[in-house]
């Protein structure tokens, strides 16, 4: 199954700004999202840049993998 994982810029604005430390990489997939502070792939990944084609979300950098993901 194709996972993406995206960086939260505006998770990471606020933690910035409140001091918290809430999890700004989310792992989508499977109509699920996850949260976490480090992610571990192996292989198949890929790292995408589409400035042209965004994700619906407005992501213009993922990454993607088929391969399971380790969420820490």
């Amino acid at each position: 199954m194709l996972k993406r994982i995206h960086i939260n810029q505006h998770i990471i604005r606020a933690n910035a700004k409140t001091g918290e430390r809430n999890p700004v990489i989310t792992v989508k997939g499977g109509g699920n999202n996850s949260y976490a502070h480090t992610v571990i792939i192996n292989d198949h990944t890929k790292v995408v840049y589409s400035p042209d084609k965004p994700l619906s979300c407005g992501a213009k950098v993922w990454i993607e993998t088929t391969e399971e993901v380790e969420l820490v």
